[in-house]
């Protein structure tokens, strides 16, 4: 069974190296399982890491020249996929290489004029405003936690490295790729062209399993499931959920954050896949059928 392993921002956290290590041990030990069953590609968010990044490059704007964001991911993919490397290979208990990534997107995406994707630290509403005032920054509220920076967030089209994806698989080893949802690039030319945009690491994962013909998604999240009127006194966790009524749920579901994970789903499921959603905490008991959400 070929399978893609998409890990969210929580399952690195948010602090120093050190901190990050400490969790992503956690979460590797969780996965462990699932890296004994065929071909594995592991994926991972990175909005907590390139949001602090840009903060670093803002702050040090006077002395070092800013890098554009589609470098940030670079950045930041890199930085994460070598933590991964790391700390995954004691768990596979086989070679884990890591492959930095480029997607491509449509350099006239309609996300390029509205902004959807959290990056960066939780503010409170006042800090929001202040924000949005002092650096032009656009913030929303993200699921009930506080107000995130978004930044626009395209249609992932082509993973460019999917070959190279495909022969580390063939060797044996466990691939970690499409970190941060790749770096987004575009066509001009014949050459590949950076341009500024965050990828929703979900979605870059149903399209790369797509493109590899793996049968299973499994996205590592902050709840344990997918959940009907969530945050709600009368929330409803839902274990089944077929890709028909997945699509009828979206209007309820948070933009920047479990929907475009139900959307991802959606997308694998007319390919003939299935997607488990669910936290690190619940998979063992997700991949027996007794938490998580599966949509196919």
């Amino acid at each position: 069974m070929a399978s893609v392993i998409a890990l969210g921002g929580n399952a690195l956290g948010r602090g120093t190296a050190a901190e990050q290590l400490t969790v992503l041990r956690g979460t590797c030990a969780a996965i462990a399982p699932l890296l004994a069953e065929g071909e594995v590609v592991v994926t991972h968010g990175n909005g907590p890491q390139v949001g602090n990044e840009l903060l670093r490059q803002e702050r040090a704007a006077d002395e070092v020249p800013p890098l554009p964001l589609y470098l940030a991911v670079a950045q930041t993919q890199a930085e994460i996929g070598a933590l991964i490397e790391t700390e995954l290979s004691a768990a596979a208990g086989r070679a884990v290489a890591c492959l930095l990534t480029h997607v491509h997107v449509d350099a006239d995406d309609p996300a390029f004029e509205r902004p959807s994707k959290p990056i960066g630290p939780f503010y409170s509403a006042d800090q929001a405003q202040e924000l949005e005032r002092g650096r032009g920054w656009q913030l929303v509220e993200d699921a009930g936690r506080g107000f995130r920076r978004v930044v626009p967030s395209p249609e992932p089209l082509e993973i460019v490295e999917i070959d190279a994806i495909r022969a580390l698989l063939a060797s044996g080893a466990v691939a970690v790729a499409c970190g941060g949802g790749g770096i987004p690039v575009v066509s001009r030319n014949g050459h590949l062209k950076g341009i500024d945009a965050v990828i929703d690491k979900d979605r870059a994962s149903a399209l790369l399993a797509r493109q590899l013909g793996a049968e299973r998604l499994v996205i590592l999240t902050e709840v344990p499931a997918v959940y009907r009127l969530f945050r709600k006194s009368n929330q409803e966790e839902i274990r089944e959920l077929p890709a028909a009524e997945a699509e009828a749920l979206l209007p309820e579901l948070a933009e920047g954050s479990m929907r475009p994970k139900v959307e991802a789903a959606i997308e694998l499921a007319r390919a003939g896949g299935e997607t488990l959603i669910t936290s690190a905490d619940a998979l063992a008991d997700a991949l027996e059928g007794r938490a998580g959400t599966r949509i196919a």
